[in-house]
């Protein structure tokens, strides 16, 4: 989707780049200006330490043979190649001798370096510019005399000294070279400048243009989830980077809404379904004793009845209710240190009577005492549901029934096992059917009860980050309760 320039510019990555860009360039201008400043310094400081050793080498030749030496010196070193800056001139300021054709005026009258670099011609260069340039009329000033009236040439600073004669002495070093290398430098940290604001431009326009067409397709993908359309996910190219997160973790949360939006589609058809049938047998019962004429016992019979058939109902709602909280993560319950063991003993404890009675062996194998973080009464209600079953489906054993509950601990896993001796499921889908809410295989309709033991179980093992396995046992069924060693909640 193409967005225009004002609307990009109302973007964050838009915003931050021209806030960098901004930030650069104000760096890169206070960098020109620092480094052409710093080495104009430093070049100036060479040159005057450049001409402070001139002077003593000329002050040390007229120590040793007065003017006439130093005039001679003076002559050789201003005729050598690249020569600094020599002139003598009388009291007057008149130019004796040296590689100085004229001055700015002012120059030789303050002794000492000069404040400001002033311009100059050297000796020969009004000759050569005559030379170059003739004049029609002989009479009309040539370039050089302009120059030498005081129009700028070169520049140059200088060292002024009165020598005892009242004679004036100049040594001076030229500028041209530190304002060339300064004007080096400042083209340099120009052309970086502008390379870094073309860089930026360009990081702008590609990293930035990918960073928007992202976050179009992320919000094209939101739109559509907005639609109603859950299983919409956000694309993750596997960059890896911030994005690609992102949207990793907004996918398990959509997995995540999905899972509990189906989850209580289900609790909503089960209701539909599962609920209606007790519900009518109690408004049959209610109008067969109302419509004929029947004495106080037949009508105390049939409230009791209906009273038992409500006390399952609300026990089939708790239930449902206790299952969609732990689906969803939460409990009201607190959780600590669970003594696996203790809640074994407890259990088996309980259903001896019930075994018994039913006939069935209960068994116990406890190899040591294991602790795991959770709540005590959720996961006592899972065993007592998976008992209670291995109980009622190991009667149709073909040998003496039996039901054994093991402790034990597997690799990092901590397995509890419920196993009987009964039919089992031997078909894998049934297997992987039983835990669903209200389902009951066609063996198990004749059995008492309303199909959520086993899902119970399997959300109180979710909610302890564990699992619920269904497994054969040949003959029967084991039903494993598995929980990591060390949960961290």
């Amino acid at each position: 989707m193409a967005l225009s320039m004002p609307a990009i510019m109302k973007t964050t990555a838009a915003r931050l780049s021209a806030l960098y860009l901004l930030l650069f360039a104000i760096c890169a201008v206070l960098l020109v200006f620092y480094m052409t400043s710093l080495s104009a310094r430093m070049l100036t400081g060479q040159t005057q330490e450049t001409i402070n050793d001139e002077v003593l080498g000329l002050a040390r030749a007229y120590q040793r043979g007065g003017l006439p030496l130093l005039v001679r010196v003076v002559e050789q070193r201003s005729r050598q190649p690249g020569a600094n800056l020599y002139l003598i001139a009388d009291t007057n300021g008149q130019i004796l001798t040296g590689n100085v054709q004229s001055l700015e005026p002012g120059v030789l009258e303050a002794e000492g370096w000069t404040t400001e670099p002033f311009s100059y011609r050297r000796f020969g260069e009004g000759e050569l510019e005559r030379q170059r340039n003739p004049v029609a009329d002989p009479n009309e000033p040539s370039q050089s005399e302009v120059q030498v009236e005081g129009e700028k040439g070169h520049n140059a600073i200088a060292l002024v000294l009165r020598l005892p004669n009242q004679m004036i002495m100049l040594v001076g070093r030229d500028l041209g070279e530190p304002e060339r290398f300064r004007a080096v430098i400042r083209r340099a940290l120009m052309l970086a400048l502008g390379m870094m604001a073309l860089g930026g431009l360009l990081i702008w326009f590609f990293v930035g243009r990918a960073a928007l067409k992202r976050i179009d397709s992320v919000s094209e993908a939101s739109r559509r989830i907005m639609g109603g359309d859950l299983s919409g996910r956000l694309p993750v190219t596997g960059a890896g980077d911030e994005f690609d997160r992102l949207s990793e973790n907004l996918n398990s949360m959509l997995a995540r809404i999905a899972t509990l939006n189906e989850g209580l589609k289900q609790v909503s058809d089960n209701i539909a379904h599962d609920l209606k049938t007790p519900l009518t047998r109690l408004r049959n019962r209610a109008e067969a004793t109302l419509s004929g004429k029947h004495n106080p016992t037949d009508y105390r019979q049939a409230l009791e009845a209906t009273i038992a058939e409500s006390d399952q109902l609300i026990k089939t709602f708790n239930a449902i209710l206790m299952i969609s909280r732990l689906e969803a993560g939460y409990s009201s319950e607190s959780t600590s240190r669970v003594d696996l063991a203790a809640s074994v003993r407890d259990v088996v404890e309980l259903y001896e009577p019930v075994a018994e009675e039913a006939g069935v062996t209960l068994e116990t194998s406890v190899q040591d005492a294991f602790a795991v973080e959770g709540n005590r009464e959720l996961i006592g209600q899972a065993l007592s549901n998976i008992v209670d079953n291995a109980i009622k489906y190991s009667t149709d054993s073909p040998s003496k029934p039996t039901v054994r509950v093991t402790l034990d601990r597997v690799g990092s896993e901590i397995r509890l096992s419920v196993t009987d001796n009964g039919q089992g499921i031997p078909d894998d889908a049934d297997r992987a059917r039983a835990t669903e809410r209200f389902v009951r295989l066609e063996k198990s309709r004749s059995q008492p009860g309303s199909g959520l033991g086993l899902s119970l179980a399997k959300a109180i093992m979710t909610f302890h980050s564990g699992r619920l396995d269904l497994l054969p046992a040949d003959p029967g069924l084991s039903v494993v309760m598995s929980f990591p060693e060390r949960e961290d909640r």
